[in-house]
């Protein structure tokens, strides 16, 4: 039997609808959209949910931790989060990525892409738990979700993996083979995890076996151009930089999804747009870290998606916010991110389709055959009162959060009810499991 929403407003590829009514068949997609008769409406203003392109669930017990010194730096970070990720079995990282997944549908995602690397168990045996945790927290909570697991081969260019990585490790692809057999029939993708954490000439074989176990649309999400020090290492490698290298060695594609690029040089840029390979970013971390800004300017239509990464703070319009005034303050001007159709819903639409595209999932846009997956803002909210409705994701984008964010639907299910999970029982055991980490962690 077929299920319909309606809504005051609804933000469709071809721009803002009102009175819209979507038909949703059992599946939750979307059959048909038409206009809604008077009466009673699920929400104010449905847009299509964001898909978290980006995500380590684990390190959102990392939040708190590694602040402060005066030589701060990513890798000082990154020995902190390690300490971290060596400390937590399947039963806490369950309840920790509950915990994550829930922050993300408040803030607005719908879908996440987890780029997921604690694999092995805390003595050092193989198995899969690790991942299933996360996946059957993803059910829990009510989130879509698509696997990545991650290649992890060694410590750095030329360097064998230290002591605290060892977790990540799978040493040969038939082992990581392995991990893939028992992830595939659900969404699922790859991560080599960096060019420093996989050998260059291991990528076209990992490929393959991508191909061969999950399918030649499997998306192939990878690390690349995060750090200064890492672009040096490579050059000093391989004599390139990092993207140079990856479209050097396999056929850079919309299948491939870059993270960060922070430091992308000019003909990567061009080679990113060139290859139509997705942009994944991550403003909240790459700030957190102290990063840097991808060179947006010089990607034509600045079409990019959004990934929470580290979790310290889960918001997507804050991802969005971030990117634009990051451009803004860098170039001192205004409006950097604007296409010909404005600000706010040009900017999540696009970021939205792109992450749709760099999952390989149908949603980030309501259109028919798509999952409803949707975030819906309340038009009562006083941060829009008095705004024209093509005004309202102007507001929310320049002075809102997830406070606006009146529900979240995924396939057409209602997740969240003004900021509360209509499921995801088993959350508050995220506030034990903290508790004792951080007590060990001062040991």
């Amino acid at each position: 039997m077929p299920r319909q929403l309606t809504f005051e407003y609804a933000l469709l590829p071809e721009g803002l609808r009102s009175n819209c009514r979507l038909t949703l068949d059992e599946a939750g997609r979307i059959v048909s959209m038409d206009s809604a008769p008077a009466g009673r409406r699920d929400g104010g203003l449905a847009l299509p949910g964001m898909p978290n392109a980006h995500s380590h669930a684990f390190q959102r017990a990392v939040v708190g931790r590694g602040e402060g010194a005066s030589q701060d730096s990513f890798w000082t970070w990154r020995a902190v989060m390690y300490r971290i990720a060596n400390a937590i079995d399947a039963e806490d990282l369950h309840a920790i990525a509950l915990r994550a997944f829930t922050d993300m549908l408040r803030a607005g995602y719908t879908s996440v892409g987890e780029f997921h690397y604690v694999h092995h168990r805390r003595d050092g045996a193989r198995t899969s738990e690790m991942a299933l945790a996360i996946r059957e927290a993803a059910r829990d909570a009510g989130i879509r979700l698509v696997m990545l697991p991650v290649l992890y081969q060694r410590g750095g260019f030329g360097r064998e993996p230290a002591p605290e990585q060892m977790r990540f490790v799978h040493r040969t692809l038939e082992e990581f083979g392995v991990l893939l057999e028992a992830l595939k029939g659900e969404p699922c993708g790859i991560a080599p995890h960096s060019l420093r954490a996989v050998p260059l000439e291991v990528l076209p074989d990992l490929v393959a076996l991508t191909d061969r176990v999950l399918g030649h649309e499997a998306p192939i999400h990878i690390h690349v151009s995060e750090q200064e020090r890492e672009v040096q290492e490579c050059r000093a490698t391989h004599g390139r930089p990092p993207i140079q290298c990856l479209a050097d060695t396999v056929d850079l594609g919309p299948r491939f999804s870059l993270v960060h690029a922070t430091h992308a040089e000019p003909a990567e840029v061009e080679l990113i747009r060139a290859s139509e390979a997705n942009l994944v970013l991550c403003p909240i971390t790459e700030a957190y870290l102290g990063d840097g800004f991808f060179p947006l300017e010089s990607l034509r239509e600045a079409r990019f998606a959004i990934g929470s990464d580290s979790n310290v703070r889960i918001d997507a319009i804050e991802e969005l916010r971030l990117a634009e005034y990051g451009q803004r303050l860098k170039h001192r001007r205004r409006t950097a991110l604007a296409s010909a159709d404005g600000l706010g819903e040009s900017l999540w639409r696009r970021t939205a389709q792109v992450g749709a595209r760099s999952l390989a999932l149908p949603v980030g846009a309501l259109a028919p055959g798509n999952y409803a997956d949707l975030t819906v803002l309340d038009l009562a909210n006083p941060l829009f009162a008095g705004l024209d409705p093509a005004n309202v994701l102007d507001a929310w984008l320049t002075g809102g959060d997830a406070a606006q964010i009146e529900g979240t639907y995924v396939g057409g299910q209602r997740r969240i009810d003004r900021g509360e999970p209509t499921g995801a029982a088993g959350v508050q055991r995220f506030g034990e499991v903290m508790r004792r980490i951080h007590s060990e962690q001062r040991r």
